[in-house]
């Protein structure tokens, strides 16, 4: 069975994962080019056994069609009965999703792997909210008019900067332990009572506002209504006037993300503070965010980036392949899928199967 890997911001597949694609008698072709922004050169790929085809190729050629991120357009482009694995994006492509079936494909779209114990090391999300995390915190370093430890120096003490992370999902989480080996005061805070534990075994303060809500079945926050997110963002305000930085993190599945940072909370907010929006790609927790925009309201500057990983290539690149073996090595058996539908992880990852588009989104 043919595998190809299509050409994105973050590379599907890098050298060390394509012995372990052929051992499940996968051919392995990938997009010339595909690994650049990683520094691997094709030859690299090569040597390890994959080949080397043109897109058009692999979209006409190829069972199984590996992307970071689908590219709808690509869909008139493959050969009827293909399938194919990568960020889908359904809830904000409910409308596209209909375009799949004439062709009968069979897609996986990767952001449904269930959160269970077994899926760990294929849940993508979590792979590249990771590396979010992380770079959001570099990103408030660099534009931060200050240092973020304390140093005691004969010209005087400089004072450590005080980080405020909102939401302790795995990009929360990560952020909060950046900001910690940075030397920053850290505090945090999540609708979820379970998080606060792992918080605080990051050496950070859990700030308890009173206000709790529920969590899904795989994790995620539950979208709560608008007298809840009133309260908290009285309450919040109160507390941001003495915070350096905000990193926002909340977002919840199929939903625009909680406003958490209104225009008036922002203007409470001290000049040279920070608000990195790590929701933007979902609307974004700040009222006043711009996508893909930094720009300064009032001496705070508001960082609005989406995709991050992209910026990180080499181990966004590795974190998302071994995603990928992992998820091939069960949908994947001695060179033919295996669909059985008992199986929770592949039962629940499957967007449209032959014609038939997961409930979930009709």
């Amino acid at each position: 069975m043919k595998i190809g890997f299509l050409k994105s911001e973050v590379s599907p597949i890098m050298p060390h994962v394509i012995k372990e694609l052929k051992k499940i008698n996968l051919d392995v072709f990938f997009e010339e080019g595909i690994a650049e922004i990683a520094n691997i050169s094709d030859e690299e790929l090569e040597q390890e056994g994959a080949k080397k085809l043109s897109k058009k190729e692999i979209l006409s050629l190829c069972d199984i069609l590996v992307y970071y991120k689908f590219n709808y357009e690509d869909i008139e482009y493959i050969k009827r009965e293909s399938t194919i694995i990568g960020l889908c994006d359904p809830y904000i492509n409910k409308d596209k999703i209909k375009l799949l079936l004439e062709k009968q494909l069979l897609v996986f779209s990767l952001e449904l792997i269930p959160r269970i114990s077994r899926a760990q090391n294929m849940d993508v999300l979590s792979s590249m909210a990771t590396i979010t995390g992380y770079k959001a915190v570099l990103i408030a370093a660099y534009h931060f008019n200050r240092i973020f430890p304390m140093l005691m120096t004969p010209a005087g003490n400089l004072l450590p900067a005080k980080v405020f992370v909102i939401g302790a999902g795995v990009a929360g989480l990560s952020a909060i332990s950046t900001a910690k080996r940075l030397g920053a005061v850290v505090s945090a805070y999540d609708i979820r009572p379970a998080v606060k534990e792992q918080i605080e075994s990051l050496g950070a303060k859990f700030v308890d506002f009173g206000l709790f809500g529920q969590e899904t079945g795989y994790g995620y926050a539950k979208v709560m209504d608008e007298e809840f997110y009133k309260k908290q963002r009285e309450l919040m305000k109160e507390y941001i006037k003495d915070i350096d930085i905000i990193i926002t993190t909340a977002s919840v599945l199929g939903a625009r993300a909680p406003i958490l940072i209104t225009k008036d909370m922002v203007e409470v907010m001290k000049k040279g503070s920070i608000i990195v929006d790590l929701a933007i790609e979902r609307g974004g927790n700040c009222e006043i965010s711009k996508y893909n925009e930094i720009y300064d309201y009032n001496g705070v500057k508001i960082i609005a980036l989406p995709n991050l990983p992209s910026s990180l290539p080499y181990h966004s690149s590795f974190l998302y392949s071994n995603n990928i073996k992992n998820f091939l090595k069960i949908i994947a058996k001695d060179g033919r899928l295996n669909l059985d539908l008992n199986d929770e992880i592949i039962r629940e990852t499957i967007l449209v199967n032959r014609g038939k588009i997961n409930e979930k989104f009709n």
